[in-house]
């Protein structure tokens, strides 16, 4: 997921980039708004991709607790079995 969110902002900053020479010719046609999309897209890429790594790394940790807690269990009645 991240890749394609990484993927993504890098593409609006590219286009912005390449629009960026011709802003003459986009301000004489009155849509400079183009240039600007691009841009904003790749701002809001830069917030997707920290909002992104931060869900994954909460995924991560919240199953790595699940398993900690299961191997916890397994073990507390293995205990129990083998005292009663």
């Amino acid at each position: 997921m991240v890749a394609t969110i990484v993927g993504g902002t890098i593409l609006w900053f590219v286009l912005f980039l390449v629009q960026l020479p011709f802003y003459g010719w986009f301000d004489d046609r009155g849509i400079t708004w183009w240039v600007w999309c691009c841009l904003a897209g790749g701002g809001l890429g830069l917030l997707g991709i920290w909002y992104v790594r931060g869900r994954d790394a909460a995924l991560k940790r919240a199953a790595a607790a699940e398993a900690a807690g299961e191997a916890g269990a397994v073990t507390d009645s293995e205990s129990a079995a083998s005292e009663g």
